[in-house]
């Protein structure tokens, strides 16, 4: 089965939490604090591998998990970093979030590796919080938690010519005259159900060439095969248009429905060098047909007969010329590209909710990140976390806002009560 795009779910693992302890020895009975540091949490990383050709292995696993790192322990020992976690994807992968579809990476070359999901980093432990004004801290830090996120992994063929037609045009028998490609072939639309790959020889030359199933109208907007398969033509640099010449149908006016799907399309596939091939010219009447097309669309146009074995070297010929100055299109348009935000001095630290008239909810990524990051099972804890939310301002903004003594105060599952 041939799988091109699939949906999965991937979580880093938690960084282990830093330990409160203190050294406690027959002859050291004071030995001070000796709580080691938590262990990184396992990151997970995407590679591209040469060894894989579909995504038919994540058809059943959805969900992809690091373990979380250890936790300090006594006498300064670090908890074990958690191993991170490698997912082998085939080359030509692109990786976009679900969420809102952004561009992350192009894996296009074997072994091309990414960090996509970052292990949370351990949690310090009390023996890091010493100091000559604490010499015996009770605070340590817990571990980050690891990310969590939705990824679409779509396969684009890596070939560098792309066969493009309407469905039954001859580009199946094509592709098995000039390769070793053992494509399906028959007599009704959508026979080729799958992108069919094979490698054209000559003169210690080679070239990857892909069939495409057929386009219809309004293929860019998903009718037909369209959208499952118009991907696959945007890593190719040459594109060869085939049309029919011994069908009902308008060749000209064929011509001119594939490639405004292309254009519709975008992704720069207008954009490509085209060689027309007119294919099926086996009797008079196709010759004929082929003659008045070439005429109307004033360019050069190749009769081909995949039967007869009539041109198909002219065609091969004719993408080595143009394989030689072809250039390789982005995989995504540049003006799509996810721009970089730089973090600031005006950045929203926190920003307070009123819940109901006594109930007031601390919100914002760096102040949770921060509440999730220190201990508070000891009181020292709990008052650096406090001391933490009056340096940027919470206590100022919750009197902004009229709370009063005994209101309650929540972040995240932590409450305590407000006083002016």
């Amino acid at each position: 089965m041939f799988i091109d795009r699939v949906v999965i779910e991937l979580r880093s693992g938690k960084g282990g939490d830093g330990r409160i302890s203190f050294l406690r020895e027959k002859n050291r009975p004071r030995g001070g604090p000796d709580g080691g540091n938590g262990g990184k949490g396992g990151s997970i990383f995407l590679r591209a591998s040469k060894n894989i050709n579909t995504l038919f292995n994540f058809r059943h696993s959805k969900v992809f998990s690091a373990a979380d790192g250890e936790n300090g322990d006594i006498k300064n020992q670090y908890g074990k970093n958690a191993m991170d976690v490698y997912i082998d994807v085939p080359v030509g992968s692109v990786i976009f979030l679900e969420e809102n579809h952004k561009f992350v990476c192009d894996l296009n070359e074997d072994g091309k590796t990414i960090l996509i999901c970052k292990g949370g980093r351990g949690g310090r432990g009390n023996a890091c919080f010493k100091n000559p004004r604490n010499k015996a801290p009770k605070i340590a830090e817990n571990g980050l938690p690891g990310e969590r996120k939705r990824i679409i992994i779509e396969l684009k063929l890596l070939a560098d010519v792309g066969i493009i037609g309407f469905p039954s045009v001859g580009k199946s028998t094509f592709i098995s005259c000039v390769t070793n490609c053992k494509a399906e072939i028959a007599d009704y639309n959508f026979t080729t159900l799958i992108p069919n790959l094979g490698v054209v020889s000559k003169n210690n030359q080679s070239f990857v060439l892909a069939d495409m199933p057929g386009l219809i109208e309004g293929a860019h907007q998903g009718k037909g095969l369209g959208l499952n398969f118009l991907r696959h033509i945007e890593r190719t640099k040459i594109l060869i248009h085939m049309v029919d010449m011994d069908s009902d149908r308008d060749p000209y006016n064929d011509y001119l429905v594939i490639n405004k799907e292309l254009e519709e399309y975008k992704m720069h596939l207008i954009d490509r060098p085209q060689i027309v091939v007119a294919s099926k010219v086996d009797n008079d009447d196709a010759y004929k047909k082929f003659v008045a097309f070439k005429n109307k669309l004033g360019i050069d146009v190749i009769p081909i007969s995949s039967l007869a074995n009539y041109n198909l070297d002219l065609v091969i010929d004719k993408c080595f010329e143009l394989l030689k100055t072809a250039v390789t299109y982005p995989i995504y348009d540049e003006e799509e590209k996810e721009k970089v935000i730089e973090l600031n001095d005006n950045e929203e630290i926190f920003r307070i909710v009123k819940r109901s008239n006594n109930e007031y909810e601390i919100l914002g990524e760096r102040v949770v990140r921060t509440y999730h990051l220190i201990n508070m099972s000891e009181d020292e804890g709990m008052l650096k976390f406090i001391q933490y939310l009056n340096k940027i301002g919470v206590d100022e903004e919750l009197h902004k806002i009229g709370a009063k003594t005994g209101d309650t105060v929540k972040i995240e599952d932590f409450e305590f009560e407000y006083f002016e």
